[in-house]
């Protein structure tokens, strides 16, 4: 059983492995944008190191937080379409989690994502890492799969989708542009979405 405060670790470890792979995520994006991806989620996700680890702010509350600050400082489509998701998934979270309640969750934080942003599986966007996690999730909540496993089933479909991104030719955002050009290239949305549903694996549950 995940504890009150899991969320608060989840989220302070998503800032740390963007700033991880800041790097890495930048050359991605080099290839088919702007070469900043990994620098701006990086700074997005900064305020979640300033959350504390207690009790005291609601999980809830602790993803609204991050939504917002990816909103209001992420420039381009990453910062609304990634705090979108943060905001989405907080409203759904119920404490404390369950499969079913995170299978709702993150399903709900991938249809506002599809709906803002107007792409489906296929486009080479985030939706590529984010949707088969969401299936996957709603899969162990089917099979009444406990969550620690259910989480990284979800994960693994999220890393799988990802990977998925280098032979498509990009539909939506800036890598649209290049046409056929955007395959061989992975798309760095799609790779810190699984690697943000990583995180969560190792923190909830």
């Amino acid at each position: 059983m995940a504890t009150s405060n899991a969320v608060h670790f989840w989220l302070r470890d998503a800032a740390q492995v963007m700033a991880d792979h800041s790097a890495e995520l930048n050359e991605l994006d080099r290839a088919i944008g702007d070469g900043d991806h990994g620098s701006n989620m990086s700074r997005g996700l900064e305020s979640a190191l300033t959350i504390p680890i207690d009790a005291e702010l609601l999980p809830k509350d602790a993803l609204k937080q991050v939504g917002m600050a990816l909103v209001s400082t992420v420039g381009g489509a990453s910062g609304p379409l990634f705090g979108t998701f943060f905001l989405r998934v907080g409203q759904y979270w119920e404490s404390p989690p369950t499969t079913d309640s995170i299978a709702r969750a993150v399903r709900a934080g991938v249809d506002a994502v599809m709906s803002r942003g107007k792409a489906v599986e296929g486009d080479k966007t985030m939706v590529d890492a984010l949707a088969p996690a969401a299936a996957s999730l709603e899969d162990s909540a089917l099979r009444q799969l406990p969550l620690v496993e259910a989480l990284a089933l979800g994960a693994q479909a999220a890393a799988d989708g990802a990977q998925s991104t280098l032979d498509m030719v990009a539909r939506r955002g800036r890598a649209s542009y290049l046409g056929e050009r955007s395959a061989g290239h992975l798309d760095p949305g799609a790779i810190s979405s699984s690697l943000i549903l990583a995180s969560a694996a190792r923190h909830i549950g």
